[in-house]
């Protein structure tokens, strides 16, 4: 039997705000009745089929590592973030500091193996529209933000980073299966998403990072500039199946094997 090529999307977000839950309810079709706070990193893994439906279909695992978000192991974590062949990040849609937060994680991950650089403000339009790294945005616990909105007690930001990364963004109730379910637009964008990833990861043919935007910044954001457009080409470079190229090694959940 032929190996299956795996991708590696790693999630992220404030402690609390369900991303266990989340990567279950994607992993799974199911709800998680238990959720339980996740302390270093949790692995989940699906089976996808990449253009589903063409000529170009093809089996891919997609592994999500689900990264704890507690402050206390913020100095560790950036061990579980390379490689990364997607993002995932995730916020609370009744709890606006979790939204501004992705910024931070954002930084976070793409300057993790700078932690000096780790405070420094990522540019969205800038860094992310020369990476192109695949990022999706999803918002938890609709169901409360709708009872909020409701009674008049909450209200979206104007302007997401989903928004200023050019990203798809959806809202998820945890809870209710049908929330993913086949067909709706939330699924859509999953399905879009993925194989976003894993094009990205195993048939881009040309360089990885297109020309940088002309427009000048200040000395410390072209520092950074200059080292994540250099970081993420090992972040996320691609390759190719029918080559023969072997996926870069890391810890894979024990339910499932993949030869190396």
């Amino acid at each position: 039997m032929a190996a299956i090529e795996k991708v590696k999307v790693v999630v992220l977000g404030d402690s609390g705000v369900g991303k266990t839950s989340l990567t279950h309810l994607i992993a799974h079709g199911r709800v998680l009745v238990s959720p339980t706070w996740t302390v270093g990193c949790a692995a989940e893994v699906k089976l996808h089929e990449y253009r589903q439906g063409t000529q170009q279909q093809n089996t891919f695992f997609v592994e999500f590592w689900d990264v704890g978000g507690s402050q206390g192991h913020r100095n560790t974590r950036n061990v579980f973030y390379q490689p990364a062949h997607g993002i995932i990040l995730v916020h609370d849609l009744t709890n606006r500091k979790s939204q501004v937060n992705l910024q931070k994680w954002l930084s976070e991950i793409l300057n993790s193996d700078n932690p000096t650089l780790q405070h420094i403000d990522i540019d969205p339009e800038q860094f992310l529209g020369s990476t192109q790294i695949p990022i999706l945005v999803i918002g938890t616990k609709f169901d409360l933000a709708e009872e909020k909105q409701r009674r008049g007690q909450y209200r979206r930001l104007a302007s997401s980073i989903a928004e200023q990364c050019g990203a798809d963004e959806l809202f998820v109730n945890c809870h209710q299966a049908r929330s993913l379910g086949p067909g709706t637009s939330n699924s859509v964008k999953l399905t879009r998403f993925f194989d976003k990833v894993i094009e990205r990861r195993y048939y881009s043919r040309g360089s990885p990072f297109p020309e940088r935007r002309a427009h000048a910044h200040a000395h410390t954001h072209a520092h950074a500039h200059a080292h994540v457009t250099s970081h993420l080409s090992h972040l996320a470079a691609p390759s190719t199946p029918a080559q023969g190229a072997r996926t870069q090694q890391y810890l894979s959940p024990r339910f499932y094997r993949m030869d190396n």
